[in-house]
């Protein structure tokens, strides 16, 4: 364990899995169209689309995370940008599934898109208001379950919380108890499999945070999943 292990837990660099996405078909666009309605109270699309509670989405297909000028974005949004988030059809999948999954401390209150056919049927509508939706590969990732792909024994683990607790000590040195975000993002009540996955890619080297791929690689299986009990359970 590392002293400035916590500061970035939720500072989700997301995964770089570049354009390894398997070939499907992209989604029914006028369906998406339908379906875009749901975004529509925040988000605008097309020649005179301005941001709104949420930033324009034209040319979001290779555009930095949190990159519009003129928006204020999260601090986390923000600092997954710096850290090397491009938008691309596996992380808008991620972000549109579950906002919070993927940064923890978006604005964007969006429970999240469940359906996967749902989610492609989106993403083929707004490819199409990118500069160039011919240059964007007409693929999408047919099972997005998450950035790496863990054992069910791994997943299986019931992580101890007292020694979750005991481990986590150093996390609270940054992050609040409370679950407050006062610059550091709140880290209570993530759940479990996805606190387990996101510190395995860390471990991997997926997702590219430096301070992270090093804690994460000294941890093991069990304390892994004791951090993750221990978190999910404050209140």
């Amino acid at each position: 364990m590392i002293s400035k292990m916590a500061i970035a837990i939720f500072l989700v660099a997301t995964s770089a899995m570049g354009t390894g996405v398997r070939a499907e078909l992209l989604g029914d666009a006028a369906r998406g169209e339908a379906l875009f309605r749901e975004c529509s109270s925040c988000h605008q699309v097309g020649a005179e689309a301005t941001n709104r509670v949420g930033p324009h989405l034209n040319d979001i297909f290779g555009r930095k995370a949190g990159s519009v000028e003129g928006f204020r974005y999260s601090k986390g949004l923000a600092r997954m940008g710096a850290d090397g988030l491009v938008w691309s059809f596996d992380t808008l999948d991620a972000y549109v599934e579950n906002p919070k999954a993927l940064v923890s401390d978006t604005r964007m209150s969006y429970r999240g898109m469940k359906d996967e056919a749902d989610r492609a049927d989106l993403l083929a509508y707004l490819r199409g208001f990118s500069a160039s939706p011919a240059n964007i590969p007409e693929s999408q990732p047919t099972a997005r379950a998450s950035e790496v792909e863990l054992s069910p024994e791994t997943l299986a683990i019931v992580g101890d919380k007292a020694y979750g607790e005991y481990l986590s000590s150093e996390c609270l040195t940054c992050h609040q108890r409370s679950g407050a975000n006062e610059g550091i993002p709140g880290i209570v009540g993530w759940p479990i499999e996805d606190f387990v996955i996101a510190m395995h890619a860390y471990k991997r080297q997926i997702r590219p945070h430096p301070v992270m791929q090093m804690m994460a690689g000294r941890l093991s299986d069990e304390e892994i999943a004791a951090l993750a009990a221990y978190f999910e359970g404050l209140e």
